[in-house]
């Protein structure tokens, strides 16, 4: 990449550098994906990928730190592509695998306890990150249903918070900047498929889709995914980084606002 990531990524700074970069700016970005099905074109991390690159752009233009990706706790059996019964069988026997690792029951737990669970491994992961001693945080969800998940953990996380509290904020980044782009958010296909390109392009191969567009596509939005560009995923990922840095402003210059009981978020 071109871009200077290492002075941004938390886990890769030695504690001088992350004491100077925290008093220069107490934001700290958390990158949240899966590992999911994103077309025969795309990487199955690229929720995580995405959205991993699009903070360190953040962090970049506007200050703060980025924590490490979490790819793994989400509840397995809703809002994947693998678990959407129209897409399972063809999913599955494109990956080698049973459809059954990917029905309900395989994860031996049940909806709930999954979401459960994963809530309280955010929240663990909030409270660490408090505790050295930002005030804002930005959660990122770069698969979209995480961002519920995200905001569920985030309420809970201002109850239990003694003040002052660490700002909590989740997004998804396509919500931010909806009305500007068409197509604005989708599952693998121009709007993300555009995005992978521009962030890290040697992870995309658009050679391995169809070169009919009206062919359906296996678990893949087919919204002329094949004029997927990196021109296009680059005036996306500008705009949701310029989105991002006003509510992050606004956090910090307002931080009072934030901190009561009900805050707008």
């Amino acid at each position: 990449m071109a871009h200077a990531e290492n002075g941004v990524q938390y886990e890769r700074l030695r504690p001088a550098q992350i004491v100077a970069r925290r008093e220069q700016c107490p934001v700290a970005y958390l990158p949240l994906g899966t590992l999911e099905w994103h077309g025969e074109h795309n990487p199955v991390g690229l929720d995580a990928l995405k959205m991993h690159a699009l903070l360190l752009r953040c962090a970049e233009a506007h200050g703060g730190l980025v924590f490490p990706p979490l790819y793994y706790g989400e509840n397995r059996e809703q809002a994947l592509m693998e678990a959407n019964p129209a897409h399972r069988e063809p999913i599955a026997a494109k990956m080698g695998l049973p459809a059954h690792h990917f029905a309900a029951g395989y994860m031996m737990e049940s909806i709930s306890d999954q979401n459960r669970r994963y809530h309280a491994l955010l929240l663990h992961i909030f409270h660490q990150i408090k505790s050295l001693g930002f005030k804002v945080l930005v959660v990122g969800g770069g698969h979209y249903p995480l961002l519920d998940h995200a905001r569920a953990a985030a309420a809970l996380f201002h109850q239990e918070q003694s003040r002052p509290r660490m700002i909590t904020w989740a997004m998804t980044g396509y919500e931010l900047v909806r009305g500007q782009f068409q197509p604005c958010g989708d599952h693998a296909g121009k709007w993300e498929t555009s995005l992978q390109m521009y962030l890290d392009p040697g992870l995309v191969d658009l050679s391995l889709l169809p070169s009919d567009p009206k062919q359906e596509l296996v678990g893949a939005s087919n919204n002329g995914v094949q004029e997927s560009s990196a021109a296009f995923g680059k005036q996306a990922a500008d705009a949701i980084v310029l989105a991002v840095g006003e509510r992050v402003r606004d956090f910090l210059a307002n931080n009072s606002k934030y901190q009561v009981h009900g805050s707008p978020m």
